[in-house]
């Protein structure tokens, strides 16, 4: 990676920080993986309840699942 690129201390230190990211954010994922699955499991076994409790999954999953801002794009614009 950049360490392989660069030879300095301070190219390995932000090799080292990339991975702790990808790391990090790996994590996330499946905890939030996981998480959904038990709220459908919970969604199963309340579904002869009101529709408001469903009504309470649907915000949840909106929470879990942020709509995505389009990104600026960046670079040459020619």
């Amino acid at each position: 990676m950049l360490s392989s690129v660069l030879n300095s201390d301070r190219a390995v230190q932000v090799n080292i920080q990339i991975m702790r990211i990808y790391t990090k954010l790996r994590e996330m994922i499946v905890s939030n993986k996981d998480i959904l699955l038990k709220m459908e499991q919970l969604e199963k076994k309340v579904s002869n309840h009101d529709e408001e409790i469903k009504l309470v999954f649907e915000y949840l999953k909106q929470l879990l699942n942020p709509p995505q801002a389009p990104r600026k794009r960046i670079g040459y614009k020619g």
